[in-house]
């Protein structure tokens, strides 16, 4: 059976987009999964690659069956006024009508030209980016979360927490109203996951002490591999936010490379004034800081706001970790990888300086055939306002996600216990998958000696 393709389709942003979302989806598989299977100890190398992969999933049922809709739909009439633009309806999105039509969100039609790719393009590129977002999360909770309440946490969290945010954001809902932007995730996926993995953290409870006391990485080049991923795959993140293969989406991917580089270069140079040593892990954290504070401004600013917004992201992140990580709050919840700096601090960052350096002459959608466009103007700009309504949506998105997230740990908390047992712990991978990330193939190499089978305290130690 043929599908007619629709006359409004563009056969270069169809392809853009298609390629846009793949690049997105590579970044949380094999991407995040082989980063986080090279930072963390080697007995839970499956274990944080598992919660990635799991993620990745069933987000996608959730997405096409009900939470695309609720993100990106009409609004559900919860109440008069502001209630009725808090998220939108929920519904399935397996039809066939409903997957050729033109892509378009309900509320912006009038702000946005009409897009030329299919629905279908559109569904699959926000749910790449529904994905990552636990997948991101996951990072402040690694060694020690029950993998059955991950289970049931991430479906209700994408449906509770993130399709709420990404509705008031990008699908024309109450803050995109109050004039508040966020480009391609810096409010809607980084500091959501930075905010909701310093409340799972919390509600877990810290690492074995063992666990904590011993933080060094079991595979730094595997890391560097899933590091590499993210930041090429971040050209789809940000790159195909304009919804048009246009110089908008090449800026943005510019931008992006710019912020990124001048971000690790900026660790980097705190890491050796501090510590005469530069090191690969402050590079990675580098240039994920950059990576995720260009994020809400990329198609927004020019090339001198991207290069110093990397500038500060690879400072202000690395302050927080570095001296307010070792106290207070911070110092008390075990945030395994430092989510809320990287990610929190970062899509924070970048979110407020996108109401600072935004340049009314970047002109975002702006596709062939089209004469309308959207440009943000920020303070420097002649605009303070925009810089305003920023801190409105950065205070309101913090303030949700936190109570939201530890409101789902709640409900499942009921079900099936949050945190693995510590004999379970001990174990790692072994006693919670039956498997080994490494096999370094002692009985199988060495055919005439008995080799003892190892106990879980034992045989997965990371000496």
């Amino acid at each position: 059976m043929l599908i007619p393709s629709g006359a409004f389709l563009n056969p270069g942003d169809v392809a853009w987009q298609l390629i846009a979302a793949t690049l997105v989806g590579l970044m949380s598989v094999p991407g995040l999964a082989v980063l986080y299977g090279g930072l963390v100890q080697r007995r839970f190398a499956v274990n944080s690659a598992m919660m990635v992969l799991y993620a990745f999933a069933i987000v996608l049922v959730v997405w096409v069956l009900w939470g695309y809709r609720m993100s990106f739909g009409f609004p559900w009439k919860l109440g008069p006024g502001i209630l009725s633009a808090i998220v939108g309806s929920p519904g399935s999105v397996l039809g066939a009508s409903s997957l050729q039509t033109r892509a378009g969100i309900p509320l912006l039609a009038s702000a946005m030209p009409g897009l030329k790719f299919p629905q279908s393009a559109m569904i699959y590129f926000q749910f790449a980016f529904a994905a990552i977002t636990p997948g991101l999360l996951a990072g402040a909770a690694l060694g020690r979360m029950n993998f059955k309440a991950w289970m049931l946490f991430v479906p209700l969290w994408t449906t509770l927490v993130y399709c709420v945010v990404a509705f008031s954001l990008w699908g024309g809902g109450w803050l995109a109203q109050l004039g508040a932007v966020d480009y391609s995730g810096g409010y809607v996926i980084h500091l959501a996951a930075g905010v909701s993995g310093f409340v799972l953290a919390a509600m877990l409870g810290p690492r074995l002490a063992k666990d904590r006391a011993r933080t060094q990485p079991n595979n730094l080049m595997l890391a560097l591999v899933g590091a590499g991923i993210l930041w090429l795959g971040w050209n789809g993140f940000n790159g195909g936010d304009p919804y048009f293969a246009n110089g908008d989406a090449a800026l943005a991917v510019l931008n992006t490379n710019l912020a990124a580089a001048t971000a690790l270069l900026a660790w980097l140079g705190l890491d050796v004034f501090s510590t005469g040593r530069a090191t690969l892990g402050g590079a990675i954290n580098g240039m994920i800081a950059g990576l995720v504070a260009i994020t809400p401004a990329a198609g927004y600013v020019n090339g001198t706001g991207a290069l110093v917004i990397g500038a500060l992201a690879g400072s202000v992140p690395w302050l927080t970790m570095n001296l307010l990580g070792r106290r207070g709050i911070f110092r008390k919840v075990d945030d395994a990888l430092g989510v809320i700096h990287t990610h929190g601090i970062a899509g924070a960052l970048g979110g407020l300086l996108t109401g600072v350096f935004a340049d009314p002459h970047v002109l975002v959608y702006l596709g062939a055939g089209h004469t309308s466009a959207v440009a943000v103007q920020g303070l420097l700009y002649g605009n303070p306002h925009q810089l305003l309504v920023q801190l409105e949506a950065l205070l309101v998105i913090v303030a949700y996600d936190a109570l939201a997230t530890f409101g789902v740990l709640k409900l499942v908390g009921l079900v099936v216990p949050l945190r693995a047992a510590d004999p379970v712990l001990e174990g790692g991978d072994r006693a919670m998958h039956g498997e080994d990330a490494y096999d370094f193939g002692e009985a199988a190499h060495i055919p005439h000696r008995q080799v003892p089978l190892p106990t879980f305290a034992g045989d997965l130690s990371d000496a």
